[in-house]
């Protein structure tokens, strides 16, 4: 038999040395390398074709989305489609020896789709806000409902889905997840480690677009696959608009009627102690906190589905 193939679809824009240490990291079964660009104005295009990478530059005039910009790479592989694509963010960084650990699994499972495993944060000392996303990256092994940016998936199976829904701005991975499970596939997170992750974030209003963003990602796959068996996004949704909207819209609402109300405020921090004792306080504090975010993210999602308008972008870097 011969050996299986792999090319890695790299996306970014403007990511500056995190770009060179990526395209760096990737071994050397995997080819071909491409890169999607979009719009840099940082040097990245000359450095992954330094780098040996083959490029793929976007057309900018036309509405970007990570989704748009990994389908963009896959399809410059139509020609010779290989049997596996690892796919990366530009700030990430694959793990040694990964590849091969993923591969392996991929073949000796013929109804794994995607293999992805531990995804790091690079700096995760560097701020409250990185701390943060390497917990959240840090979700159970086994049978997985989604992946993110980062996997390894079966090319056959991607393209028999129909690639990533190029419309959304944000939860593109979990909704392709959905689609192929729905088809018999299955979505593996393995015990090894996968990639390092820049988040780079060292603002509270950075954390803050992000949360945003995640609501905007609830609503929006909720209204795509929130029906029966799946419920896709719906309790993340749900809770979004209960602890981030309502619980404090009614709150602030009452208070003109009597001060007394503003004591629902109190079931924030109670939920935030709730949740502490299986998180731990950090991440429980701010997982309460970002309903509000969330909150506007769900409106702002259905604000735009009301008028008509497409939704832009929502970027925390």
């Amino acid at each position: 038999m011969p050996p299986f193939r792999i090319a890695a679809i790299l996306i970014g824009r403007n990511e500056g040395t995190r770009l060179i240490s990526a395209l760096a990291a990737i071994p050397p079964q995997v080819d071909p390398v491409i890169y999607v660009d979009s719009g840099s104005t940082d040097g990245s295009v000359a450095a992954a074709r330094a780098a040996g990478a083959q490029i793929v530059a976007l057309d900018m005039s036309r509405p970007f989305t990570a989704a748009r910009a990994r389908n963009e790479g896959f399809a410059a592989l139509s020609a010779d489609p290989p049997d596996f694509i690892q796919f990366i963010d530009g700030d990430c960084a694959l793990a040694p020896g990964w590849i091969d650990v993923a591969t392996r699994f991929l073949q000796s499972n013929p109804k794994a789709a995607v293999a992805c495993g531990r995804r790091r944060e690079r700096f995760p000392d560097a701020s409250i806000w990185n701390r943060l996303c390497d917990d959240e990256w840090n979700t159970p092994i086994g049978r997985a409902l989604a992946c993110g940016g980062d996997a390894l998936v079966r090319s056959s199976a991607f393209s028999k889905a129909g690639g990533y829904n190029p419309h959304l701005i944000a939860g593109e991975e979990p909704e392709l997840c959905v689609r192929l499970r729905a088809a018999g596939w299955e979505i593996w997170r393995l015990d090894a480690e996968m990639t390092l992750h820049d988040a780079a974030m060292t603002r509270f209003g950075q954390w803050w677009k992000r949360m945003r963003r995640a609501g905007h990602a609830f609503a929006e796959g909720a209204a795509l696959h929130g029906s029966p068996p799946e419920r896709h996004f719906v309790a993340e949704t749900r809770r979004a608009v209960l602890w981030g909207g309502v619980l404090p819209a009614a709150a602030l609402v009452g208070a003109f009627v009597t001060p007394w109300t503003l004591l629902l405020l109190l079931a924030l921090p109670l939920q935030a102690l709730r949740l502490a004792r299986r998180l731990g306080l950090l991440r429980a504090v701010f997982l309460t906190v970002g309903k509000i975010p969330e909150a506007m993210g769900v409106a702002e999602y259905l604000l735009r589905r009301l008028t008509g308008r497409r939704s832009g972008l929502i970027e925390y870097k």
